[in-house]
């Protein structure tokens, strides 16, 4: 279950960053308005008309935010400290051993 929600978060993260990055600022509008660039305003030719793409792309943002949010969340559900979960790697580790050590005949230094 961790590892599915997990997978969804990432691809979730991606998309959102993707949509984030092809959204245009509001200083865009205003340049295409004055003929700057290419000619005019020329945006209602568009595929999504002259202010649909930017209200697909802000209610997929908000959508894809929210669903981000939401498997934040959950992970961070999945991820408190239960009291039979093994808190360290120590406390799986084997106990101590003794280890004679003997002593190595060292050189007289001069």
């Amino acid at each position: 279950m961790h590892a599915l929600i997990l997978t969804i978060h990432i691809i979730v993260c991606l998309m959102l960053v993707g949509f984030v990055l092809i959204q245009h600022g509001k200083g865009a509008d205003a340049g295409a308005a004055f003929g700057g660039g290419g000619g005019g305003g020329g945006a209602s030719g568009s595929l999504f008309g002259s202010q649909g793409s930017a209200s697909f792309l802000s209610r997929t943002s908000a959508i894809l935010a929210a669903i981000f949010f939401m498997t934040s969340l959950t992970l961070a559900y999945f991820s408190v400290d239960r009291p039979d979960k093994v808190q360290s790697v120590t406390q799986t580790a084997p106990a101590e051993q003794k280890i004679e050590e003997t002593p190595a005949d060292l050189p007289e230094l001069p």
